[in-house]
Formats: C-alpha cells, sequence, structure tokens
C-alpha cells in the first residue's frame, strides 16, 4: 500500500480495498523501520492516527465518500497541532504542544485526512539542507550521505522514501520547490495569501506560504484543493473563489506559451541539470506548447534583497521566544536580563542566530534606509519583471535548484554557499506569485527538478503543465532503493 499515491488512495477507500485503519497501520509501522535512516519525524501520531482512521472509516461507512476521507498525511513540525508537540526543529520550543489547530491543519482534518506525525525542518524554517534543526539533519532517501533540500526535507524525504504519500510543507524561498526537487517530488508554492498562515509559526511573514510535497501533480491538486481558502483569521489571507484544481488537470497545453528566462540558464548552473530542463521543454514543444526566451533583468539582485527582508522579518517574529510564556528556559537566571540572553542564546541554534543579527542590523538606526527600505525597492521590480514578462507568456520555465543534492555538513562552513542554492526560487516569493517544481530525470543517479512559475492565482495552470507532462514521462514514478 505504501506505493500508492494520494489519488490511488482514495480510489481505494472508495472501492473498499482496504481501510483508513489498515491503511494507517502499515504505513506507522512502515515509519518505525525505516525512519531511523532518515530521521524525517520529530513526533509520530500512532494513537491520533489511529483514532483518526476510525472516525474515517466510520463516516465512510455511513455513506461520506471524499476524495481525502481516511488519507494518511503529516504536517511540517510548524503547523500548530492541539496538543501535539510543535517544535519548528528548535530547542526553544522544547515541550510546547500547541491549544489549537492551525488553519491549514483543521481544513485538512475536516476533509478527513489522517495525520501520521510532525515532520522535521530546519529550525524555524531557515536553511536549504535541513541540517539546521535541533533534531538531527534529514537524510536524502536517494542517498543516505546527502541533503534533502530545506527547510521543507523532512517532508520532502518522508514523502519520497514512500513512508506516506503526502506531507505539507512552507516556502519562505524555495522551501517546498527545493526539497521537491532534490528529493524527486511534485511540490507547489502558491500565490501569497491563497493559503491561510494563521497558525503556521512565522519565519518571515510576507514571505512565507504553505503547500503540499506529493509525488504527483494529482495530489498537490488534491491536497492544495483542501488547503486553500479564505480565512478572516489571518490578515494577509485573500478572499477569492479556490479554483478546482483537479478539473483543470486535464486540459491540453495547446497553445501554452513557456518563457525561458536567459538569466537562469548562464553560469553557475550545472550544465548537466541544464539538459534535463530542455529535455522537458522538447516535451511540452510536442504536446502544444510555444516556448520563447525573455528576460528576468533584475533577478541578480534578488539574493541580497531576500537576504535582508527575510531575517529583518525573523528577526521581529522570533522577539517573542523569550524564555517567559513557553517553551525553553534557562536555568537559574539572576534576573530578567539574564532570563533573556541566555534562554535565547541557548534555546536558538546558529543559524537562527545568524539571521537574527543580520535583519536586527537592517532594522536598526541608520541601517534602515540604506538596507531594508532598498531591499523593497529591488522587491517591487522583480515583482514589475515578473508582471511585465506575463503579458507575453503564460507560464515561465527553468531549474529548481542550479547543482544536484550535496553532501552532508559540505556547506555548513559557508553559509553563502547555500544561500545561492536558493537563486531561482526566490524571486516567486518576492514577486508572490505560485511557483511549482516536478521532477525531470537524474544525473548520477540523483534528482532533478523543473520550476514552473505562473502569474497571481494560476495554481491551476501549473498543476495542469505539471499534469500533462507525468503523462508523457515517468521520472515521477521512479522510488530510491531500499524504500
Amino acid at each position: 500500500m505504501h506505493q500508492l499515491t494520494l489519488a490511488e488512495i482514495a480510489r481505494g477507500l472508495a472501492d473498499k480495498q482496504f481501510s483508513a485503519e489498515e491503511l494507517s497501520c502499515s504505513l506507522l509501522a512502515r515509519i518505525a523501520q525505516l525512519d531511523p535512516q532518515l530521521n524525517s519525524f520529530i513526533t509520530v501520531t500512532e494513537d491520533l492516527a489511529i483514532e483518526q482512521a476510525k472516525a474515517a472509516d466510520a463516516r465512510r461507512a455511513a455513506g461520506e465518500n471524499s476524495p481525502l476521507l481516511g488519507a494518511p498525511i503529516a504536517h511540517k513540525d510548524l503547523f500548530c497541532t492541539n496538543g501535539v508537540l510543535t517544535s519548528c526543529g528548535s530547542k526553544i520550543l522544547t515541550g510546547f504542544k500547541a491549544p489549537y489547530d492551525a488553519t491549514v491543519v483543521e481544513k485538512l482534518k475536516a476533509a478527513g485526512t489522517v495525520t501520521l506525525g510532525k515532520l522535521n525542518m530546519d529550525e524555524f524554517a531557515m536553511g536549504s539542507a535541513n541540517e539546521s534543526s535541533h533534531y538531527g539533519p534529514v537524510k536524502n532517501p536517494w542517498d543516505l550521505t546527502r541533503v534533502p533540500g530545506g527547510s521543507s526535507g523532512g517532508s520532502a524525504a518522508a514523502v519520497a522514501a514512500r513512508l506516506l504519500p503526502a506531507a505539507t510543507g512552507t516556502d519562505t524561498g524555495g522551501s517546498i520547490r527545493q526539497p521537491a526537487a532534490l528529493t524527486n517530488l511534485t511540490g507547489i508554492k502558491p500565490t501569497y495569501g491563497r493559503v491561510s498562515r494563521w497558525g503556521m509559526i512565522a519565519y518571515a511573514s510576507s514571505l512565507d506560504q504553505g503547500g503540499p510535497l506529493a509525488r504527483t501533480a494529482e495530489d498537490c491538486a488534491l491536497l492544495l484543493g483542501a488547503m486553500a481558502g479564505f480565512d478572516a483569521k489571518d490578515s494577509t489571507s485573500v478572499d477569492q473563489p479556490v479554483d478546482d484544481y483537479l478539473a483543470a488537470l486535464a486540459q491540453p497545453l495547446a497553445g501554452l506559451r513557456i518563457g525561458l528566462p536567459k538569466e537562469y540558464f548562464g553560469a553557475g548552473l550545472d550544465a548537466r541539470i541544464g539538459e534535463k530542463i530542455m529535455a522537458v521543454v522538447e516535451e511540452l514543444k510536442k504536446l502544444g506548447a510555444t516556448v520563447k526566451e525573455i528576460s528576468l533583468p533584475n533577478m541578480q539582485h534578488a539574493i541580497p534583497a531576500y537576504y535582508v527582508i527575510a531575517p529583518a522579518e525573523a528577526s521581529s517574529n522570533l522577539s517573542r521566544f523569550d524564555g517567559v510564556r513557553f517553551g525553553y528556559r534557562c536555568e537559574n537566571p539572576k534576573d530578567l536580563q539574564d532570563l533573556y540572553k541566555r534562554s535565547r542564546g541557548e534555546g536558538f541554534g546558529a543559524e537562527v542566530k545568524r539571521r537574527i543579527m543580520v535583519g536586527t542590523y537592517a532594522l536598526s538606526a541608520g541601517y534602515y534606509d540604506a538596507y531594508y527600505i532598498k531591499a523593497q525597492q529591488i522587491r517591487r521590480l522583480i515583482k514589475n519583471d515578473f508582471v511585465a514578462a506575463f503579458k507575453d507568456v503564460d507560464v515561465i520555465l527553468g531549474p529548481t535548484t542550479p547543482n544536484l543534492a550535496w553532501k552532508l555538513g559540505e556547506k555548513n562552513a559557508d553559509p553563502v554557499s547555500a544561500y545561492l542554492e536558493d537563486i531561482y526560487t526566490i524571486t516567486a516569493n518576492l514577486a508572490g506569485i505560485p511557483g511549482l517544481s516536478m521532477p525531470a530525470g537524474f544525473v548520477d543517479g540523483l534528482p532533478v527538478g523543473v520550476q514552473l512559475l505562473g502569474n497571481y492565482f494560476q495554481e491551476g495552470r501549473l498543476l495542469n503543465v505539471a499534469h500533462q507532462y507525468q503523462q508523457v514521462s515517468d521520472w515521477h514514478k521512479q522510488a530510491p532503493k531500499g524504500f
């Protein structure tokens, strides 16, 4: 059963080939057996899963038949989950059990999903490798000596290893799409405001977006349809009807206009990855798409702009973790200042501290105009580039990452080299547009991802292109050996 996609599970449950309880028990046993190799879970919620699976079976017996009823998933460990440890991969949230469900968790629970647990992640979603977690690094099932990408690396590794069919993730600068690319999955970051951020512990509030990781575009469409929608509790949520993503999958690609940014295919891109991307382009042309070269001239400024804006917002958001109200508190503080200093100093890891310091500096008196305001101006120029491009094309296509998955620890001494792995993904977050990564083949046995970017609220179009490509390719069906 572990080889089934989310859509196949929905059909199997509807046809009574197996029950939700049988499926959940099978996957929980698989997690217990295989996850010690991967470290993809922080918490396994076995009792909760069995309880939810039994409830789903009872609802089906009573005549309900919604596609996600009884479908097993797990959540990235920054989605608050009532009564379950919610750690953000950080020591500073030791022992914190959320007293409520995030809107995404609530929506998926209402759809009947079964929660198998909470998944490992870079601490407070800060990282591109899933090595900054207090609970240890996650390993890539395609090569256990390599990273799975971050920050949703636990979600990606668990789905790629067939421990579960799909999972939630979040994407601040590529943290759904990059691990999807490095582990041979499909992952989509929706338009900013499409999925509620309420109950999703913030890293950078103007950039964070929740979304699904799964093996196919069809599965992502299923999950995103349940996750998306307006939420009055989230001031950044957009009040716009949710498209029928499943219905959009079957549209033919005849007349689709694809833009290839010349900036994506220059120095810095592994030439072997470039070849895989162009092979995808040729297949899409056979399906009726047309291709033209475009330019995104301000892309070169994206990394410095992002690494001013995101740390600045993180500095503000993480100020609430002070050792007073919840989570980790240092022992025997001398006074209030000592409590703050030692609780934060002992509770936060190196990468989080680095970004808090950068962000605080960028927001400080005398530097705010020179750094933060300038970065926001660059952000607007990047958005304008996309607005102009989408007047001529429907979808922008390119690599998701410039390199293959790297060795664990390889970039720890040089964090800037890890930041550069986000070069193709962060522009979508700065502009707020949707982005999707899907499998494009393998180089030296390691997965390669192709990225699709769309205009605002065009998630259905991205899923459609990915689904049509997956009808004529089988990269997404490949599984890592041993799993």
